[in-house]
């Protein structure tokens, strides 16, 4: 009779293994098997990290091995089990691998396919068809879209982390409890005295080191030493946190009426403010954004406030970028001056002030909460309502969604719900960051997702004429390493354009991150369809890279930048000033946070700042949804090509005194999950 050797993983995450009984049958060309239960005497099966193999005989030949069912039978309590793979060997010696990489819940089965990515158009038996389709009709079921808040990318639906499908949530929800985290970041840094002490001001700058850790030698103790410097300031719109602002100014705006006159003693090159434009050497970040958002009122014993600022940058000849006007709001008039570096030292350290809160804002709100952790979300819910497992867009893609959905899901439980986490120190809470993403919608397009593109579209691109822009030179890099990468996989699975044109799974995928993730919108120049490869592995490339590359850019420098409170307040607690000349020390430190919220919001950029336990980085697969050699050998090739990109970023960042390193590969987590 025919004997088949059946090894089974198990996972090696906390609780992954089971005592329940396990059950497998095969089903092949030929016929199926009797169900066989998995279980060796004396022996404690499916512990975890186990690998554990087992003789199967069948009472006949059963041809070619299509699928395998595996069931899970309650022994004493129910517990989940995490199936890695099953691996098969044949009576003639063939091995078969079954990726599952999946829980298996309560009295539950799984239908697995052997591991090799297949398209639609690639199956022609009954039985694998219909296990395609069944599989998309059950998690359909189970990814259900979200309108969370008008206008909002939909999200998951589901309220609370539990509700989720088990294969998408953390391996231990403690670890992303953001109250718990927040509170441990706060005993880490030895602030718990102070975080129940707000309306207490801070007596001046000095005294905001009572909360701030000092470790030699990192960024943040350089931005406490030197956030005060013009230098210091306009370095930020390049390699700080939010590096995505920054825009060459082709036009002076009619709203910034600011002359040659006012800002002659920044400019270097003897030529008036107008000529300087022409040369490209003016640069604007305006906050237009958030003119109107509503501020923060929550705390009825604190006012809170928020400005629009315009922020007018000069590149001197030294090719480094410094402030050379700002004007607070957006409408010019007599209450809403232009501030200077000629003027008073403290007029002008509060202008810049406003500015850096703001660009504090939009940063949290925008470029990393919409931009990334939402967009990423979408792309998820899409992949695993319209790919199949054995899809091989789905296998490139898994590891690049992990945990994003549960992280969001997270956050709008506890920390961007109302009430939440959000609320209690940052300005725009209360509501003022739910306005900011409905307008922010609107300039959410496919092509500022496009790394290249979205460089370009800020006349950016130059690095001769701009050479400090790390985070252009670095993303660069990347995108192609990601870009080589997605095209070798397209050219391994679809031979021709009309292939992709042809992939139905691929197209209903496509469609839905346009339909729910975009709401429909033309504007966002998203496509509907996708009809060649060229445009595919691009659109993978964007997928990729905002889930790995550009998520790790604008969050994990959080510490290093915001860290010191006067460089990034959260919230400020006076009105913009409305004159020059009547700005005092004493009233800049009433504006920026109190004791209170200045802890909150420490402890917020630690915790966000930190990788998550057993963190995958951008070219790691320890899971092995492919199986075929010529996918293994591309995969090499990407590891290797991130490996030169480490390289190129390390020995530029040598002897620097502010090295750039968010882009370097080895420390871009595959996916948000943070």
């Amino acid at each position: 009779m025919p004997s088949y050797t059946i090894t089974v993983a198990t996972g090696s995450q906390w609780f992954a293994g089971t005592d329940d009984y396990i059950y497998l049958s095969l089903v092949g060309s030929a016929g199926c098997s009797e169900k066989h239960l998995l279980d060796k005497p004396f022996y404690n099966d499916f512990e975890r990290g186990a690998v554990d193999s087992y003789d199967v005989t069948v009472d006949e030949e059963l041809g070619d091995i299509q699928l395998i069912k595996i069931e899970k039978r309650k022994y004493w309590i129910h517990d989940d089990w995490y199936l890695k793979y099953v691996t098969l060997k044949t009576p003639y010696g063939d091995y078969i691998e079954f990726p599952c990489y999946r829980w298996i819940t309560g009295e539950g089965e799984i239908i697995l396919r052997d591991g090799r990515a297949k398209l639609a158009r690639d199956d022609q038996i009954h039985i694998l068809k219909q296990h395609r389709r069944k599989e998309l009709e059950t998690r359909q079921k189970q990814y259900r879209w979200m309108e969370w808040n008008p206008g909002f990318p939909l999200s998951i639906d589901a309220k609370y982390h539990k509700d989720l499908p088990r294969d998408i949530q953390f391996d231990s929800e403690k670890g992303v409890d953001f109250v718990l985290n927040y509170s441990k970041a706060m005993e880490n840094l030895f602030i718990n005295s102070f975080m129940h002490m707000f309306q207490s001001s801070w007596n001046d700058f000095a005294d905001f080191e009572k909360i701030f850790v000092k470790i030699s030698n990192t960024i943040s103790e350089r931005v406490m030493n030197h956030w005060q410097e013009d230098l210091m300031f306009g370095y930020q719109f390049l390699n700080g946190c939010n590096p995505v602002l920054i825009q060459r100014c082709t036009k002076l705006p009619e709203k910034l009426p600011v002359t040659t006159e006012m800002v002659e003693c920044s400019l270097e090159r003897q030529l008036t403010l107008e000529q300087e434009v022409e040369q490209g050497n003016i640069f604007i970040v305006d906050f237009e954004l958030l003119d109107g958002i509503d501020a923060n009122k929550t705390d009825p014993c604190t006012l809170q406030f928020l400005a629009a600022p315009i922020c007018l940058l000069y590149k001197n000849l030294a090719n480094k970028m410094v402030p050379i006007a700002i004007q607070l709001n957006q409408v010019p008039g007599d209450e809403n001056p232009i501030f200077l570096p000629s003027d008073a030292k403290y007029d002008w350290l509060l202008a810049k002030i406003w500015v850096r809160s703001s660009d504090f804002h939009v940063h949290q709100t925008i470029t990393h909460l919409l931009r990334t952790h939402l967009v990423s979300e979408v792309f998820g819910i899409a992949m695993y309502r319209q790919l199949p497992a054995v899809h091989p867009i789905f296998k490139l893609l898994v590891a690049h969604v992990r945990f994003t959905i549960a992280i969001n899901t997270k956050a709008r439980e506890q920390l961007i719900c109302e009430y939440g986490l959000f609320d209690k120190a940052n300005a725009t809470g209360g509501g003022g960051h739910v306005q900011m993403v409905q307008r922010a919608m609107q300039d959410l397009t496919y092509a500022s997702l496009c790394f290249p593109e979205a460089i370009k579209a800020r006349g950016m691109d130059s690095t001769e004429d701009i050479p400090y822009y790390f985070y252009r030179d670095d993303g660069l890099l990347v995108w192609e390493a990601i870009k080589t990468f997605t095209a070798d996989v397209v050219g391994i699975y679809y031979e021709s354009d009309q292939v992709v044109v042809e992939d139905q799974e691929l197209q209903d995928f496509v469609k839905d991150i346009y339909v729910y993730g975009m709401r429909g919108k033309k504007t966002s120049g998203f496509p509907k369809s996708i009809k060649t490869k060229e445009k595919l592995s691009e659109y993978l490339t964007v997928v990729i890279f905002t889930a790995s590359a550009q998520h790790a850019a604008v969050n994990f420098g959080q510490y290093d930048w915001c860290s010191w409170i006067p460089n990034a307040p959260p919230t400020m607690r006076a009105p913009p000033p409305t004159a020059k000349g009547v700005v005092t020390i004493e009233q800049i430190v009433d504006t920026l946070p109190d004791r209170g919220r200045s802890c909150w919001h420490l402890g917020a950029v630690w915790a966000l700042s930190q990788f998550q336990e057993n963190e995958l980085f951008l070219g790691m697969y320890p899971e092995e949804h492919f199986i075929e050699k010529p996918v293994r050998e591309a995969m090499a090739r990407f590891r290797k090509n991130l490996d030169a990109v480490v390289s190129v970023i390390a020995e530029r960042n040598k002897n620097k005194k502010l090295p750039y390193y968010y882009l370097s590969p080895d420390r871009i987590p595959n996916s948000v999950a943070i």
